[in-house]
């Protein structure tokens, strides 16, 4: 009866918040649309014209608990510019689950199931976090080419992540943003969807979207790239174990 009552509560509050974020999104123009469970919902937005999509609801990754906030816009740059920026105790997570499967199951080298996340980590040279103590105390990351990573992290996006680790993200929760395929990705754990975090989170994406395309402008066309295979939107298969 409690758990009932409780429930009930928790929807409660999750429909103000739904309403909260659905007339924000109304007045900036964007598309709300609530699931018909009444327990998520997704935001359709633009910026400079390049559409970018916002779900939430329950999570697609094992490392996240509860509710996800998602969030992914096609970037128009070369598809192989592989970057990722996450908070450090979701990289240690990761980067200890990988090392354990490795270990337990006696393998060279990760299997399908694991995500890119993981894999990269990896895989791929860590980024500089620059002179920004904030920075280097929140955030960790890696690049497929290690000078692109630093390049997409210098000025703007920067400032954004340092303002983003002493306000909403100040607590670490799992959060990333990667680029993949010629798309930028955001990934956190949001209990809550509050109207301050969700605008936070899409002013936080629309900067790094914005460094990132500068960096696919800077590239030279001859510059080799690493590749990976998986997706970064979709759920992973059953079977897989940790999300690295």
């Amino acid at each position: 009866m409690l758990g009932a009552i409780k429930e009930l509560f928790e929807r409660a509050a999750r429909r103000a918040e739904g309403d909260a974020i659905a007339g924000w999104a109304r007045r900036t123009g964007y598309v709300h649309k609530r699931e018909k469970d009444g327990d998520g919902f997704a935001i359709d937005g633009h910026f400079d014209a390049a559409p970018w999509r916002l779900e939430w609801g329950r999570p697609q990754r094992p490392y996240l608990e509860g509710h996800e906030l998602r969030m992914r816009m096609v970037l128009g740059v070369p598809p192989e510019l592989q970057m990722l920026i996450m908070t450090k105790p979701l990289r240690e997570r990761l980067a200890n689950e990988a090392f354990e499967q490795a270990t337990q199951s006696n393998q060279t080298h990760l299997n399908e199931n694991v995500s890119e996340e993981t894999r990269w980590l990896v895989v791929f040279p860590k980024i500089s976090m620059g002179g920004s103590q904030i920075l280097r105390n929140y955030y960790a990351g890696v690049s497929s080419v290690a000078h692109e990573g630093s390049w997409w992290l210098e000025g703007a996006l920067a400032h954004a992540l340092e303002r983003s680790a002493t306000t909403w993200l100040n607590t670490q929760p799992p959060f990333l943003l990667m680029t993949l395929r010629g798309r930028l990705y955001l990934r956190m754990q949001l209990a809550s969807a509050e109207e301050s975090d969700v605008v936070a989170a899409v002013a936080l994406f629309g900067i790094a979207g914005a460094a990132a395309r500068r960096v696919g402008r800077a590239r030279g066309d001859d510059t080799p790239w690493s590749t990976s295979s998986t997706t970064a939107w979709q759920s992973l298969p059953p079977e897989r174990r940790p999300e690295r």
